[in-house]
């Protein structure tokens, strides 16, 4: 493993620390969620040399290098020496041809002009000084290289990143305010800085759009390390383009409720096309309208219809609701500073 140090101490030693351990911990479940963005990014490679930036386990790496066969290669670098011996790990298993270096792709000195593309996978908006990062990989780029990569949006348009945070803000006075365009997640979410920034750092015919969700088939391993958070995933598969598929699920008929069957009703009550499965859901992604939802006392359902009315079309009324004071006291509370317009009946 080639080393190089860092310039941004911060990002350094949250990424060399518990965030990169735990990144690791549950690569899986991470690369399975992130499934449909690396797909998008791998189906444009063509060949050549391939440089993933924030390539984290490796994962979109990888899935080039397999891509490109003995016809290129790729090269994963990252920040995180502890994700960075996860991807040469799974390399070496698979005897894959892509290679990894753990270094700061701002200032890394890559060979110029040596590769054909460049691309992200949510990896790009942690830079100390993102102009001189994407100025370093334009160099390393050969002429007419192409960049392609996915950032994060605001955090009101990704709101679940940031649930946990505006739980404990409460009750922790002295938590820190995010700073807008400060490295992390959302550091990109102005595209017009973003484009600015690429701009500046020599990148020419910037085009800047939204990804949209797309469904996914879930592996049957995968499910019992989430099976409380079906009835959220499946609003969420309701969101999503195409078709989303869960089986290996039977575990959910015996929650508090079937949640297979509970869950389909609500979705078909909201006109979302579903196909109720022996161990599973299959959901066809489209528009949500408003209609009437028995949660059948479910709390998590509950709760899950009530998150899907950010995206309906008209009011969506959930019944048999009592539950959920009991299992999540703030929980309305909570919503409606997310942004949810609740109104309780007696």
């Amino acid at each position: 493993m080639t080393t190089t140090n860092p310039t941004d101490d911060d990002q350094a030693a949250l990424w060399n620390g518990i965030a990169g351990r735990a990144w690791v911990d549950v690569q899986e479940v991470l690369d399975q969620t992130l499934r449909p963005f690396e797909d998008l990014l791998v189906e444009a490679v063509s060949g050549g040399r391939v440089l993933d930036v924030g390539c984290g386990t490796g994962t979109t790496t990888l899935a080039v290098a397999r891509r490109q066969g003995a016809q290129g290669h790729s090269l994963g670098v990252d920040i995180s020496a502890p994700m960075i011996a996860a991807a040469q790990a799974r390399a070496a298993a698979e005897r894959s041809r892509a290679s990894f270096v753990c270094a700061d792709a701002q200032t890394h000195a890559f060979a110029p002009a040596s590769f054909d593309a460049i691309l992200s996978r949510f990896g790009v908006m942690f830079f100390a000084d993102p102009v001189a990062a994407f100025a370093n990989l334009r160099r390393a780029g050969r002429s007419g290289a192409a960049l392609r990569f996915f950032a994060w949006r605001s955090a009101a348009d990704n709101p679940f990143m940031t649930t946990a945070e505006r739980a404990a803000a409460p009750l922790l006075p002295a938590f820190p305010p995010r700073q807008p365009d400060a490295p992390g997640q959302f550091a990109f979410a102005d595209a017009a800085r973003v484009e600015r920034i690429l701009a500046e750092s020599g990148w020419a015919d910037i085009e800047i759009r939204p990804a949209p969700l797309r469904g996914v088939q879930v592996p049957e391993r995968l499910v019992p390390l989430a099976i409380d958070e079906f009835p959220a995933f499946f609003i969420a598969a309701a969101c999503a383009e195409g078709e989303t598929l869960v089986t290996g699920a039977e575990e959910l008929r015996v929650k508090e409720s079937d949640r297979i069957a509970v869950m389909a009703r609500g979705l078909d009550a909201v006109g979302v096309r579903t196909e109720v499965l022996p161990d599973g859901l299959r959901i066809v992604g489209g528009p949500i309208g408003g209609g009437t939802v028995d949660s059948h006392g479910d709390h998590r359902i509950a709760m899950s219809f009530a998150v899907a009315s950010l995206r309906a079309a008209a009011p969506i009324e959930i019944l048999d609701v009592a539950n959920v004071a009991t299992s999540f006291p703030g929980f309305a509370d909570l919503a409606r500073a997310a942004g949810l317009k609740l109104h309780e009946r007696p």
